[in-house]
């Protein structure tokens, strides 16, 4: 795409899928309840999304964060996310989407790492869009990852933005184009830093398991009018 050129439908959006807990506590639920009604938007939104055109979409659920909320709490998100890959994912390969993880697996558990590989073995060769869950991922530690693979290669000598790039969780999948953030807070919090170095932001009031197909087009529709510079 040139500079300054208006953009189109974006290859890579990224959700920040936030509010799920203040969705639940509104609605009068366990704020642990607002975590699968999440995921449930999760899957509404990113289908949508891959019919528009999109070709990624990359949903922060677990942040390295993540690990200062309580134990219960943490528990069920690790028990959610083996669900999911377990037996969501079979409805998610019906649809031809890949799924794919993004993050470390220090301090992941020996079911959820088997679930994710499970999840993206029986999904690795569809080509209706891909679903990449970051889990237990940080953008801070991403690109210090990418620093230590390139100095154990090369001890010495100049590294450069290329090298990076090269060295990141799955470097094949492109920068983000758009990133959504929900529940009206603004700010990236440590997600696709080095991704996101020209992404365009959109933030809404609403709480993620509220935001609507409706919600997406008009994000989208926000982002085929910007004039995407570059840093030009």
């Amino acid at each position: 795409m040139s500079i300054n050129a208006h953009a189109s439908v974006p290859a890579h959006l990224g959700l920040i899928l936030d509010g799920n807990r203040r969705w639940a506590t509104a609605q009068g639920l366990p704020t642990l309840d607002g975590h699968k009604k999440g995921y449930e938007n999760l899957k509404t939104i990113a289908k949508y999304a891959f019919d528009q055109g999109v070709q990624y979409v990359s949903a922060y659920v677990f942040s390295t964060e993540n690990w200062k909320r309580s134990t219960e709490e943490v528990d069920y998100l690790m028990k959610l996310l083996i669900w999911v890959s377990k037996h969501e994912v079979k409805e998610l390969d019906k649809q031809n989407i890949r799924v794919q993880f993004l993050g470390e697996e220090e301090r992941l558990s020996p079911q959820v790492i088997a679930a994710m590989e499970s999840a993206e073995a029986k999904t690795e060769d569809n080509t209706g869009g891909t679903l990449l869950l970051c889990l237990n991922y940080g953008g801070h530690q991403e690109i210090a990852t990418a620093m230590n693979k390139i100095l154990l290669k090369q001890p010495s000598g100049e590294i450069t933005p290329e090298m990076i790039t090269q060295h990141l969780y799955k470097p094949e999948i492109p920068a983000v184009d758009l990133i959504i953030r929900t529940s009206g807070e603004q700010r990236i919090s440590n997600f696709m830093l080095w991704r996101a170095a020209y992404s365009e932001l959109y933030f809404i009031e609403k709480h993620w398991p509220e935001f609507t197909e409706q919600d997406l087009q008009i994000a989208l529709d926000d982002f085929e009018n910007r004039q995407r510079r570059f840093g030009s």
